[in-house]
């Protein structure tokens, strides 16, 4: 029987995106979990899925495996349109891309926990001194990211317009990770209120880390 499994991590930001996502497209799947820090993702069972070894992985009806959230986010737009994760026109999609990229290509890469464990490891940084990375380049998109959206006309109650889209999945998910590293979020007022508008909806609160079965 065809089902649709996402391997994630209930932690991982980008396995957070994912679960909105499907929460928002209302999709069910099966979840399985990958505990990163016990090095399960690096297991011989699911790097025949996903060999990079990384979450989350989507695997659609045992056709199709996605990787990369952005990618399984913009294919879960096309296979179930309703509601839509993009606007309509090319304009509003080239910003939403462009606000989601800022996060997921600028913050996430410098400060995943690949990279985090390799600043202890290879360089001995302290908690404190990793803390201090993950702040700074956080605050080195953040700080535009704020400018951009608190004075584009097209800035609504969520990051486009008045309905949440893949910009706002990627900003929830970036703050969620911010609180671990005590974030001072008080210089980005409109990121604090559409992160807000969000987690009042369902899709949100649902796909939160808190709230997922391997929470610990």
């Amino acid at each position: 029987m065809s089902e649709i499994v996402l391997h994630n991590y209930f932690r991982s930001s980008t396995s957070y995106r994912v679960r909105i996502a499907l929460a928002m497209k209302g999709v069910d799947y099966k979840y399985v979990a990958h505990h990163l820090r016990h090095g399960e993702h690096r297991g011989e069972n699911y790097l025949s899925v996903n060999p990079q070894g990384l979450v989350p992985a989507l695997v659609w009806n045992d056709e199709t495996v996605v990787t990369q959230s952005l990618a399984i986010m913009e294919f879960l737009n096309e296979m179930v349109p309703e509601p839509p994760l993009l606007p309509g026109n090319p304009h509003g999609r080239a910003r939403v891309r462009m606000l989601s990229q800022m996060i997921a290509c600028e913050i996430h890469p410098v400060n995943n926990l690949r990279v985090l464990n390799s600043l202890r490891s290879r360089f001995g940084a302290d908690d404190e001194a990793v803390a201090e990375w993950f702040r700074h380049w956080v605050d080195e998109t953040f700080r535009p990211m704020e400018q951009m959206l608190t004075s584009a006309p097209e800035t609504g109650t969520f990051c486009h317009g008045e309905q949440p889209g893949m910009a706002d999945i990627c900003l929830v998910a970036q703050v969620a990770n911010n609180a671990r590293f005590n974030v001072d979020m008080s210089p980005y007022p409109t990121i604090r209120r559409i992160h807000e508008a969000c987690m009042a909806l369902p899709a949100f609160t649902e796909a939160a880390p808190k709230n997922q079965p391997d929470a610990e």
